[in-house]
């Protein structure tokens, strides 16, 4: 049991968890994901920290498509930042709670301002990381943004 999947439970949404063998040599997690759970990548989502105007200290949350990448640029001005950088990954897991690449937007230690790909809207359900490697959470991108306090931003771009 993760935060995630405790703060899914609680919230009494309607939600499955899935989980996989996670190979320690794929440090692709998303795609590995995607793959190992025979879904289409551009419908499971990677969970990506970044820091808000210079500051590793200032950070929000992006989801993401595993089958593309996060635009800084957009992402800053959907979270109301001049600039935005990735995280430093050390400073994203004592944040969150997670180790990265498991990651989940969910249960995090500190609620962080968060922004969905707007290309979540195009799915009935969405994948992301329940709290640990090789384990998802399926979810409508509706509940994911009522869990999260987050919004819908235009912040991916293709790979």
């Amino acid at each position: 049991m993760t935060p995630a999947i405790t703060l899914a439970e609680k919230s009494g949404i309607h939600f499955h968890v899935h989980s996989y063998e996670h190979d320690p040599n794929n440090s692709n997690f998303g795609l590995e994901a995607a793959s190992v759970m025979g879904q289409d990548p551009a419908r499971v989502f990677k969970t990506l920290l970044f820091a808000m105007n210079g500051d590793p200290k200032k950070l929000a949350v992006a989801i993401v498509p595993v089958s593309g990448q996060l635009d800084l640029k957009a992402a800053a001005k959907a979270a109301g930042a001049k600039k935005a950088e990735m995280a430093n990954p050390a400073i994203a897991e004592k944040t969150t709670g997670y180790v990265v690449g498991g990651i989940s937007p969910l249960g995090q230690k500190r609620r962080l301002p968060t922004l969905l790909d707007e290309s979540a809207q195009a799915f009935e359900t969405i994948y992301v990381s329940a709290g640990k490697r090789g384990l998802e959470i399926e979810l409508s991108p509706s509940d994911l943004l009522s869990l999260t306090q987050g919004k819908f931003a235009v912040i991916g771009k293709e790979g």
